[in-house]
């Protein structure tokens, strides 16, 4: 064997190890990892004890979540004092805004937008949502209208954790204490990295 090819083979070497042990962060860049949630209004139909198994199906055949989700809130039993009172009004948009493209790696497509839901939780829903995929993607709230950058995104954003997927429909739980008139964007980060990925500008309906 000669020397060339023996250095060859040693480059090669080298190479499939460093890959394999930076696959976790080539990845998302090669893969789709694609998510259907159902609204959150109807997640919250069904039992708590129920949910998990009801998040599992809905990724798997949405067609049958939605019939359980149905079937668990017919089959709970409302308390007499209950059954006069008023349904449930609908959900409220708070704001809306829709994904942009950064530049010719970073972007994503598909509408972010804000509920309130009857029992006054909020709720962040994206849908026909695709975006460029990377590693430890995070959902995050931003000050500033239009972040394209870490330093235009701040310290203060709220995190509201890991993107689910890079694709498809998903809710994300607002906590209580946070104030939205603070917040004007919702921003795909890469924590990492500290690149925006894309940012939705909220603007109130």
């Amino acid at each position: 064997m000669n020397t060339r090819l023996q250095l060859s083979l040693i480059l090669l070497g080298g190479l499939l190890v460093v890959a394999v042990f930076t696959f976790p962060l080539w990845r998302p860049l090669v893969v789709n990892d694609v998510v259907d949630e159902p609204f959150e209004v109807a997640l919250r139909a069904v039992p708590e004890d129920m949910r998990d198994d009801f998040r599992t199906m809905a990724t798997q055949n949405p067609e049958m979540a939605a019939t359980m989700a149905v079937a668990a809130a017919t089959s709970v039993a409302v308390p007499t004092e209950e059954q006069a009172m008023p349904e449930m009004t609908d959900p409220v948009i708070l704001s809306s805004g829709t994904f942009i493209q950064i530049d010719v790696i970073h972007g994503a497509e598909g509408t972010a937008t804000i509920y309130q839901l009857p029992d006054g939780a909020r709720v962040l829903r994206f849908e026909e949502f695709r975006s460029t995929n990377g590693p430890d993607l995070h959902v995050v709230l931003s000050a500033d209208p239009d972040p394209r950058t870490h330093a235009a995104l701040g310290e203060d954003y709220v995190d509201l954790g890991r993107l689910k997927g890079n694709v498809g429909n998903q809710n994300y739980d607002i906590p209580a204490e946070v104030d939205l008139s603070r917040y004007a964007s919702v921003v795909i980060y890469c924590l990492p990295f500290q690149v925006v990925f894309s940012t939705a500008t909220l603007n109130a309906v």
